[in-house]
């Protein structure tokens, strides 16, 4: 027995907006251990809903950074008391929800690298933010700083050609801007911003740890194709910024070996490497194993598509991202606003509400619908912009009526994704003979 405890594992962290998650797996890649701290439930103090606060103006969404620091200080303590042989492990990373910025305050670095195993580490840290609460991925109060940027730069294509995306309202760069201008006093007293995964693994690592390429193409400011910090768009942006960022490394770079305080407080080996983390979507495109020519489609409440790409060409549509487990190639992601709720109504109008009787309908129409075709975006569409039902027949003309139940069927699924697959061959997806063949 005590060989086999002995036996290598290794952790991975996911810094979720509503949890954090781990999960431990051993060298066959078998899960040993999970678990998670939900914030709403498990974190009440902090009064979050969701994982989020959001503010009067509807648009403002963020999350108390130091609820996150809280939330890893439950989860090793429910580990430890779990009896978890934390000298076991080898090796940890993570993920981080995407866009989402925190703000060290002058000096934070001696605390993080000092704090004392006595402690829990949110009391050492709970002085170390110049903000206190974390714009994260669902504000969309920035379209002033997003306008701006993107005129800054020659416009948004132009951004898009540099960054790989025109400028998102939740997008790192335009939230940074946004503190800049409202509250300079906060953005003067930062000395290091990091997003939500460069955060965490910052936690484990004792020092700042650095934005990875990855998540770094998240922000609206990283030179894609040269991998270093625009000039331009950090200047549009904020004064002194590139200090505050750091220099970005490849998502898979060890980062160094654990700090003291977790050997101390919960007897991790100081051998145990930090791999950079990175961010959410990015770490589904390694951690399903995709390679070159695979899509992979969630279909959620919104569908996502997440795609290896050799040459890409970014456009006013989706995203380019650096490839987390290449850093010479890149993955795309589009994501598509009607997705299951739109199916979902579909399947209520047209199937009595059961999807047997959908795919039976389905089954019982041609590839092709014979022509007959349709978009249904219920609320307003991210990819394209727009919104409303638009049918058409065979001859291209517009269909004023609605289809047959079957026929609609067919056409909301054919529809829906013929859109995914142009959209993903204009940001330079190859439907290859292989793919054609399967």
């Amino acid at each position: 027995v005590r060989s086999a405890m002995a036996a290598p594992c290794y952790l991975g962290w996911d810094f979720s907006t509503q949890q954090l998650k781990v999960i431990a797996i051993d060298e066959q890649l078998r899960v040993i251990y999970e678990d998670n701290v939900h914030f709403d439930k498990d974190l009440p103090e902090f009064k979050t809903q969701g994982g989020v606060y959001i503010h009067s103006d509807r648009l403002t969404v963020t999350s108390p950074v130091l609820m996150w620091v809280k939330a890893l200080d439950m989860i090793l303590e429910k580990m430890k008391s779990s009896g978890f042989n934390f000298s076991q492990v080898r090796a940890l990373s993570g993920a981080g929800q995407q866009h989402g910025s925190v703000y060290w305050k002058k000096g934070s670095n001696q605390n993080l690298k000092n704090a004392s195993s006595k402690l829990p580490l949110h009391q050492a840290l709970k002085d170390c933010f110049s903000v206190s609460n974390s714009p994260i991925w669902m504000d969309s109060s920035t379209a002033s700083q997003c306008s701006a940027l993107e005129k800054a730069v020659g416009g948004a294509q132009h951004l898009a050609a540099l960054t790989g995306s025109r400028a998102y309202e939740r997008f790192t760069g335009n939230q940074i801007a946004k503190i800049y201008s409202q509250n300079p006093e906060a953005y003067m007293q930062t000395e290091r911003i990091s997003l939500v995964s460069s955060f965490a693994a910052s936690l484990f690592l004792g020092v700042y740890a650095p934005i990875d390429y990855s998540d770094g193409s998240g922000m609206n400011l990283l030179h894609i194709w040269e991998k270093v910090w625009s000039a331009s768009c950090l200047d549009a942006c904020a004064p002194g910024l590139e200090e505050k960022l750091g220099c970005p490394v490849p998502s898979h770079s060890v980062l160094g070996p654990i700090s003291p305080y977790y050997s101390q407080r919960y007897g991790f080996s100081p051998d145990c490497k930090i791999v950079a983390f990175t961010g959410d979507n990015p770490a589904s495109l390694a951690g399903m194993r995709l390679q070159e020519g695979d899509i992979a489609i969630s279909l959620g409440t919104s569908d996502t598509l997440f795609l290896w790409i050799q040459e890409p060409t970014p456009a006013l549509e989706g995203h380019i991202l650096c490839n987390p487990v290449d850093s010479g190639t890149y993955m795309a992601l589009l994501c598509f606003k009607n997705g299951s709720l739109m199916r979902e109504k579909i399947r209520d109008d047209c199937a009595s509400g059961s999807w047997d009787e959908f795919s039976k309908a389905l089954s019982s129409t041609v590839a092709g619908n014979n022509g007959n075709l349709g978009f249904y975006f219920d609320v307003m569409e991210i990819t394209p912009e727009a919104v409303g039902i638009h049918r058409f027949n065979r001859d291209n003309q517009k269909v004023v009526s609605v289809f047959p139940k079957e026929v609609e069927i067919r056409a909301l699924i054919e529809g829906q994704f013929m859109a995914k697959r142009i959209h993903a061959e204009k940001l330079g997806y190859r439907v290859s003979k292989y793919n054609e063949k399967l």
